[in-house]
């Protein structure tokens, strides 16, 4: 009961010497909200509201079929264009599609020939320009397809593909990134504050003050990962509810509770490793270019990002030993498809065994550090 009464004052304190630091104090807030919705809102990845223009030679009814076969809410509504104004309309960064329809494209068509239809196509706009580039070879195709199949009696494949996908029927990229970006913040920030913590103490002075208290180096670092766990997982509690839902309104599958259980025990091992390099550092600019070398892997390689069967085979399966790639394997699993304890445990288990074993191999290297400064 001493023990763990020394780690709950011990822990307060932590609190209240954040709570006093406006810096880390508006990083916590900050990466939880701004930084969640403008990933989730810049960084798109589907095409929307993409500007297209029209140019007809032809005026036939496959020609005004096409015309408007480009449909909201991936295209605008076209607009008429002549063929002079297509160079100077887009230099001007007016269009990002303009198809350029031949004459005699629809004769063409039913005498057999293959005639061209000229798509130009802006690709300083790199997003829409890549996925718009297909979506108008496939709208374009169809309606031919169509034409042709009621023109000249024609049956269409009597096989139609039809895709369906699941958890994200309209993929919209904020569904995906605004989770994400919750995940990289809890990385970031866990190991940050912990390890700061650490390196305010010597900084200020008041790890001497520590040393000569009755207090053991495992009561004084777990107060550091409960206090900093504990306002990490508070931030993550407000901004899937606050931000993710109802300022995105991004649905959420799964059990948000089951989800931050996991997060706790993912925190146990973050805090551990800023405790870890917090021993390393001298400073704090030390503590963040360590970060760099370990943080910034663990977040990119972890399948935040990109998936692990996008990886080099070597890399996918040393990644396994990383707890970041569970927390965001059993986080997807549950935000986005519903998942239970019963499909998660396997990843609980291996963040909570990976966690318990950095934990104790921080606590060596701080007890040494302590004893190394002590003497």
């Amino acid at each position: 009961m001493r023990t763990l009464s020394n780690i709950f004052w011990l822990g307060t304190k932590e609190l209240r010497s954040l709570l006093s630091d406006w810096v880390l104090l508006g990083l916590v807030i900050y990466s939880f909200s701004l930084a969640v919705v403008s990933q989730a809102q810049s960084n798109s990845q589907e095409l929307h509201h993409a500007s297209i223009g029209i140019v007809d030679e032809d005026h036939s009814e496959l020609s005004r079929r096409i015309g408007h076969a480009f449909l909201m809410p991936y295209f605008k509504p076209p607009v008429a264009l002549d063929q002079a104004d297509i160079e100077h309309l887009m230099n001007m960064g007016n269009y990002t599609f303009v198809v350029d329809i031949p004459p005699n494209f629809q004769r063409d068509v039913l005498a057999g020939h293959r005639p061209e239809i000229q798509v130009n196509v802006d690709a300083t706009a790199m997003v829409q320009a890549g996925l718009g580039s297909g979506y108008a070879e496939q709208i374009i195709g169809t309606e031919i397809s169509q034409f042709l199949s009621h023109a000249e009696s024609v049956p269409l494949s009597p096989a139609n593909l039809a895709i369906r996908i699941a958890f994200n029927p309209n993929v919209a990229t904020a569904w995906f990134t605004s989770v994400m970006a919750i995940i990289s913040s809890t990385t970031l920030l866990a190991i940050i504050l912990a390890g700061a913590a650490l390196v305010r103490e010597r900084e200020h002075g008041t790890m001497d003050h520590l040393m000569v208290m009755p207090l053991s180096p495992f009561e004084i670092a777990m107060s550091k990962i409960w206090a900093n766990g504990f306002v990490i997982a508070l931030a993550i509690s407000l901004s899937l509810y606050f931000v993710v839902r109802l300022l995105l309104g991004v649905p959420i599958a799964g059990s948000i509770p089951l989800f931050l259980f996991g997060a706790i025990l993912y925190l146990f091992f973050a805090t551990s490793v800023g405790l870890f390099l917090g021993t390393v550092a001298r400073s704090m600019p030390q503590l963040g270019l360590l970060y760099m070398l370990v943080g910034v892997p663990m977040n990119v390689l972890s399948g935040n990002a990109t998936p692990l069967e996008s990886m080099p085979p070597w890399l996918a399966t040393a990644m396994q030993a990383s707890p970041s790639t569970h927390f965001v394997s059993f986080a997807q699993a549950i935000l986005y498809r519903g998942a239970g304890l019963d499909v998660v445990w396997p990843q609980f288990f291996a963040v909570a065994g990976i966690g318990a074993l950095f934990f104790a191999l921080s606590l060596l290297r701080f007890r040494s550090t302590v004893t190394m400064t002590s003497s």
